[in-house]
């Protein structure tokens, strides 16, 4: 079997001739320096009603909980950058990684060769693959592998590229050799600090219950008053801290025809967005990520907007 050096240059050549935008690799272990911050996070309830963030704590500090013996965590990238945007500029928003297929199918699909691949080339190994799911915190262990760093806005950062991304990661009992974590580059820009309308974000942190994306995503309840006037028109998800980040004037397209949006999304006018029924919805959002949040989560974000706008 080649040394790890090869197999982690293997991997990356593999990772990149499927379409990653990056691939990086870090010795697994417990994150340190994470629990405090997270269990700080946690108490001081910037989860909102994400109660899924307080459960499996431990498993969420130690990918060998998740996979036993577990050496190497591969960390990658992938790009769904767009320069596309709705026709109407007074129709709801919803965040460009939602205008295709829900990048979980995607992801999980462009994952398997790369995993067959290792297979064959290995042999018999341990490996999980995970996509925004499961307990792990893949912003670290995208730092930690070379990917990027976590920005003001805590998303990550790749210098040249920007941020319009999506993490994944393999968790593996076979040994690689890791990257240099990145470094820093925001230096003294506070553009998303200073753009974000509901002040959700602090340097290097974000108060999750205050966050767009949480309000008209994550939040099943009605969406509290204090926020009135303030969502900017967004009706899934946000991308004002990513639209500023200077960093992504280097952003480029991705190449992925899954993220296409459907026929009709993107020149749906705003009075059609209004008076949306339920079968437009299923018709407009199958196999999307805006399905999460449901018809009635959608068409309370939209009512809650209207409510600005007469106001």
């Amino acid at each position: 079997m080649p040394d790890a050096r090869a197999r982690t240059a293997l991997i990356k050549s593999k990772a990149h001739e499927l379409g990653f935008l990056a691939c990086g690799v870090a010795q697994a272990g417990f994150l340190e320096e994470e629990a405090p911050r997270l269990e700080q996070w946690l108490r001081q309830g910037k989860q909102g009603n994400m109660g899924y963030m307080e459960r499996h704590f431990d498993l969420r500090l130690d990918p060998t909980k998740l996979v036993p013996g577990a050496k190497s965590v591969i960390s990658l990238a992938y790009n769904y950058h767009t320069p596309a945007r709705q026709a109407d500029p007074g129709a709801p928003k919803l965040s460009t990684y939602a205008y295709g297929r829900d990048y979980h199918k995607v992801l999980r699909k462009r994952l398997k060769p790369l995993m067959a691949f290792i297979g064959a080339q290995f042999g018999d190994i341990a490996m999980r693959a995970f996509v925004d799911s499961g307990p792990v915190l893949e912003k670290a262990w995208a730092e930690r592998s070379g990917i990027g760093w976590r920005g003001k806005h805590t998303n990550v950062i790749r210098q040249g590229e920007g941020s319009f991304f999506f993490l994944c990661e393999l968790i593996t009992d076979l040994e690689l050799e890791p990257d240099a974590p990145a470094t820093d580059h925001c230096g003294t820009c506070r553009r998303c600090i200073d753009a974000c309308p509901t002040q959700a974000i602090t340097p290097y942190g974000v108060d999750g219950s205050r966050c767009i994306s949480y309000l008209t995503i994550e939040l099943k309840e009605a969406i509290p008053k204090e926020f009135a006037g303030k969502l900017e028109g967004w009706a899934f998800g946000c991308d004002i801290c990513q639209q500023v980040c200077p960093w992504n004037r280097f952003a480029t397209p991705h190449q992925e025809p899954e993220f296409q949006p459907k026929p009709g999304l993107m020149s749906l006018p705003a009075e059609e967005w209004h008076g949306m029924t339920e079968l437009v919805f299923d018709q407009l959002f199958e196999g999307s990520a805006v399905k999460r949040t449901k018809y009635e989560g959608l068409t309370r974000n939209i009512r809650f907007l209207r409510q600005d706008r007469a106001e």
